[in-house]
């Protein structure tokens, strides 16, 4: 499974999630956010990250000409879309989009069901909030193009993985404080999110 450890906000903590075995990391490009990050920062970290490492972007209620323009700048490898889009607002970003879906019903994680996306519970605020989804919903859902996120920790993610998610997102979690991450937790949750 999958792992992206989100809401990276300093070198230390890109170096130290990635030595961990972390697939992905999360700059939030949202200025409202407690773990918000600024492009220049942002590109500062990712100029010194080493190959292979996705970099994600996430952004709410931004139009397609500044996602792209950030996104080129930092040279962030994949656009998080943290707010209601549809298929033609994706089709007008030039790197490869991950919907969100901030699901308050069952029937709602089948939004976007033809693309890999990210499933949160649903909250007022945008992303990092800790609330849990039903793990029940995902019963005899096919959740390979999932990413969870929402809740997890140290000790739930091992209930996940018999549900065949394609990964995990991560950020309050594994956390000092906002926007600070905790080195044992990142390295404990990744060991865990990975293990057989």
């Amino acid at each position: 499974m999958r792992v992206k450890i989100c809401g990276i906000t300093n070198l230390e903590d890109a170096l130290h999630a990635i030595e961990c075995g972390a697939d992905a990391l999360g700059f939030v490009f949202y200025p409202k956010s407690p773990r918000y990050i600024s492009s220049e920062v942002a590109k500062r970290i990712i100029d010194k990250l080493p190959p292979f490492v996705e970099r994600v972007g996430l952004f709410v209620n931004e139009d397609s000409e500044s996602i792209n323009s950030l996104c080129r700048y930092c040279n962030i490898s994949l656009a998080q879309i943290h707010f209601d889009v549809d298929a033609t607002f994706l089709d007008t970003i030039e790197l490869q989009t991950l919907p969100v879906v901030r699901a308050q019903y069952a029937d709602d994680i089948n939004k976007f069901s033809d693309k890999y996306r990210l499933v949160d519970a649903y909250s007022e605020a945008y992303g990092g909030t800790g609330k849990r989804l039903n793990l029940e919903w995902f019963k005899g859902v096919d959740c390979s193009k999932i990413i969870l996120a929402g809740g997890l920790n140290l000790e739930n993610v091992e209930k996940v993985k018999a549900y065949g998610f394609y990964g995990v997102d991560i950020s309050s979690g594994v956390e000092l404080k906002k926007g600070l991450k905790d080195p044992m937790k990142v390295k404990h949750f990744i060991n865990n999110a990975k293990s057989i």
